[in-house]
């Protein structure tokens, strides 16, 4: 497996954090002091007082993340600090992960999984465990981008009836290939059956997930977010799953992350949480670390990078 976090690159040098765990804050201000070029990824917080503490001689940011959140765009442009992320590699493995977590949380399989562990599991009854099931349902998709699609893709034969999105603006050649219709955010949150949160999160998306959107929706919809948690209010989702507003909810993404086990929504049989593991497949974070590693090499070469986010 690849090194988690690469800080110093040079032609004789490099420094590496070994361990699973996050590099601590002061350790990390520490050793990127002189570096030409860091490796992060989106535990790492690359802000002003990091670059600060880099100094002069950082030329480029590489991070194994296709979402850069967790970067500081305009210090990072400001300072002429090219970046790269790992778009692409990673979509197919999240769109699989999303479909999972979306039949998971619908057919109420984790409950189902507890029951027949713990002796819940006695005659057969006409409406126990009963879910939601995609055949004839409206999708909706809130941020309609190569996940989106490859979600839309994988769900089309399970004989969906209609696919929606909503974005900044129509995206009719993206639309085309899962033959998807622009509404409008309220349209999508009224006509959805199952809505997938695919969006990334910035200024105009955080929060946007709140009591707004979950009481408009369908009572036996199912929401799914695996972009980031930042772009749900999870105090008005525990209210709409507490209160019976929606049917239910599937995270992959919450803030913070971990989530304490003592918050709330881990209180709900109707919400079905896990620990950011979208793009867990060994194939996926393999292609992840080698796309992050040669863009760090390319950058610090003055080259093109395989994949460069345009500041």
């Amino acid at each position: 497996m690849a090194p988690k976090f690469i800080i110093r690159f040079r032609i004789l040098m490099f420094e590496m954090w070994d361990s699973d765990e996050p590099v601590p804050r002061l350790e990390l201000l520490k050793k990127v002091k002189g570096c030409d070029g860091i490796l992060c990824v989106l535990t790492e917080k690359i802000d002003a007082q990091l670059l600060e503490a880099a100094g002069p001689n950082l030329k480029v940011v590489s991070t194994m993340s296709v979402g850069f959140d967790h970067l500081s765009l305009d210090e990072l442009k400001k300072r002429g600090i090219r970046v790269g992320y790992t778009p692409d590699v990673l979509t197919d493995c999240v769109a699989e992960l999303t479909v999972a977590l979306l039949l998971a949380t619908s057919r109420r399989l984790i409950e189902a999984t507890h029951e027949a562990k713990t002796g819940g599991w006695g005659t057969w009854r006409t409406l126990w465990l009963c879910g939601h099931e995609l055949a004839n349902s409206t999708v909706g998709i809130l941020g309609l981008g190569r996940i989106g699609v490859a979600i839309a893709e994988r769900l089309k034969p399970f004989k969906v009836k209609k696919f929606i999105y909503t974005d900044v603006a129509p995206r009719p050649e993206l639309a085309n290939m899962i033959e998807a219709e622009y509404v409008s955010f309220d349209e999508l949150a009224k006509q959805s059956d199952f809505l997938a949160v695919c969006c990334a999160l910035t200024q105009e998306t955080h929060g946007i997930c709140n009591w707004n959107l979950f009481s408009k929706m369908k009572k036996n919809a199912i929401f799914i977010n695996t972009s980031r948690g930042g772009v749900v209010n999870q105090e008005d989702l525990y209210e709409a799953l507490s209160t019976g507003l929606i049917a239910g909810a599937g995270l992959d993404v919450t803030t913070p992350e971990p989530l304490p086990t003592h918050h709330p929504l881990f209180t709900l049989k109707n919400c079905v949480i896990l620990p950011h593991i979208a793009s867990a497949s060994y194939t996926t974070r393999n292609a992840m670390s080698a796309l992050a590693a040669n863009n760090l090499l390319a950058g610090l070469r003055g080259e093109p990078m395989p994949k460069e986010l345009k500041l």
